[in-house]
């Protein structure tokens, strides 16, 4: 993600109060057969339990949830831009990690119509972003599930700590999907934390002439009485707040990189002149990305670039990153940077956000120095990076606990990058490559967290570098010897 700041949708509160408010259910609103005779355990007999409603997330208690591992979503929806108006079924396939005679999943969209568990009408309850299901059938460690939720209405934009706005954010022709951190549940319900991954597919069904564009590879397009079906197909696995179906008017193009990587790229209309550099650029960058962190992650890479004015930062989406208006080339490698680090290696706590930023940032500094501008020695030494005062607010703030509200300020980022450099400059060049190719393709597809990046560098490199993580990571101030 571009970093953002605070007051990002300060001018918008009033529409998104009226589309929160009409994509609001009661609380406690339930439906189905409460009539469940229940065996809770007893000796020799199994147990059943309600999973956890969160994964003890500090900076986002209530996201995720416990008991049960999703391995696939299936999201089918129409959705008209004139009502806004969104009919769907979400299909969720999950084992269960635990005897189960409740589990929660994240939802915070419109109102539900039905719910089933393994086909049969199951009890539920909302309260929050807290969608508390009790299926008819209690469901066995190690058994295989089908959840189906249908919901229609208006999805909500959700408000972030730090004020800027994401989820179902809608657009002057359609509407514009990011997720980051806790948006994808306003459109479809899921276990909503990096920890759990699946795969996904999409099935967008929007009016002729307007085009849905999500993760992964276009299956099919087709036309029928005025409506136009995209099945979207993400065969990797992949965090909730990396799925996006982003709609509206769009010129496509369609490309391969010289080693075969199938390329799509939406770009509205309005925007194609100003996107033109950094589209062409695509190509290059994962080719420049792949000599140095390894293999593309993911079978298909491309882009959506829409005007979204309300919204103003871009999102690593997997496999198409999107942009709320026209990327720089910059802008363009720091999101398709994240393609290895943050969506193929995904952090498992939101403190460690250092992990997702500072690599991206470190990366667009490396690409810019590529293409023949600053070297990452100046970059790194600017006044926007080492180059500030000891006396900076800027090393105030620990990098693996911004908080939420700042987690996406200028610390992750530029100190995460700064201390990617550092360390190239303490272990040297063979290591730190050898490192970040290690790190790529040993947590593909996995979550890691900094202090397995910490264990990773000293055996890579042979050194103990107890001191020099602890000033650049968990101490404030200005680092001076490390």
């Amino acid at each position: 993600m571009t970093s953002r700041r605070l007051g990002a949708a300060a001018s918008s509160a009033a529409l998104l109060g009226l589309l929160i408010a009409q994509g609001a259910q009661p609380a406690f609103a339930s439906s189905g057969d409460h009539g469940d005779h229940r065996d809770h355990g007893g000796p020799g007999k199994p147990h059943y339990s309600a999973g956890a409603a969160g994964v003890g997330d500090p900076y986002f208690p209530d996201a995720g949830n416990g008991g049960y591992d999703v391995k696939h979503y299936d999201i089918a929806f129409t959705y008209d831009p004139a009502t806004r108006i969104m009919d769907a079924t979400t299909t969720i396939t999950a084992v269960a990690t635990q005897g189960l005679n409740r589990f929660d999943l994240d939802f915070r969209g419109p109102e539900i119509t039905s719910l089933t568990v393994d086909g049969h009408r199951s009890a539920f309850e909302r309260s929050g972003q807290e969608l508390v299901v009790t299926p008819r059938h209690d469901l066995g460690k190690g058994r295989h599930f089908t959840v189906v939720v249908k919901y229609k209405g208006t999805p909500p934009v959700v408000t972030d700590p730090d004020e800027s706005i994401e989820g179902w954010v809608p657009t002057d022709d359609g509407v514009f999907v990011p997720g980051e951190p806790q948006g994808s549940p306003a459109w479809f319900p899921g276990n909503d934390h990096p920890t759990d991954k699946a795969t996904f597919t999409f099935h967008a069904t929007v009016p002729e002439g307007v085009t849905a564009v999500g993760n992964g590879r276009l299956e099919s397009q087709k036309t029928k009485k005025g409506w136009t079906t995209f099945v979207w197909d993400s065969r990797e696995p992949m965090a909730t707040y990396l799925s996006t179906v982003t709609i509206g008017n769009f010129t496509v193009t369609k490309s391969k990189t010289s080693g075969g990587l199938p390329i799509y790229t939406a770009v509205d209309p309005r925007l194609v002149t100003q996107s033109a550099a950094a589209v062409a650029q695509i190509p290059d960058i994962v080719e420049y990305f792949s000599s140095i962190f390894g293999p593309y992650p993911f079978d298909t890479a491309g882009a959506i670039i829409d005007r979204a004015p309300d919204v103003g930062y871009a999102l690593e989406s997997q496999t198409k990153p999107i942009f709320s208006s026209a990327p720089g080339v910059g802008t363009m490698a720091h999101e398709l940077a994240h393609q290895w680090f943050g969506d193929s290696v995904s952090l498992s706590r939101w403190s460690d956000i250092w992990l997702n930023e500072g690599f991206a940032t470190y990366s667009q500094w490396m690409y810019t120095e590529h293409t023949g501008g600053a070297t990452v020695d100046q970059t790194f030494n600017s006044t926007s990076n080492y180059g500030r005062a000891a006396t900076s607010s800027f090393w105030q703030t620990v990098t693996t606990d911004p908080g939420p509200v700042d987690m996406f300020g200028n610390v992750p980022y530029n100190r995460g990058a700064m201390t990617l450099h550092a360390l190239r400059g303490k272990i040297g060049d063979d290591a730190f490559f050898k490192l970040v190719k290690k790190w790529a393709a040993t947590n593909r597809y996995g979550n890691t967290s900094t202090a397995e990046f910490i264990s990773s560098a000293e055996k890579v490199s042979g050194m103990d570098l107890t001191n020099f993580f602890d000033v650049w990571l968990f101490q404030k101030g200005k680092p001076t010897t490390w």
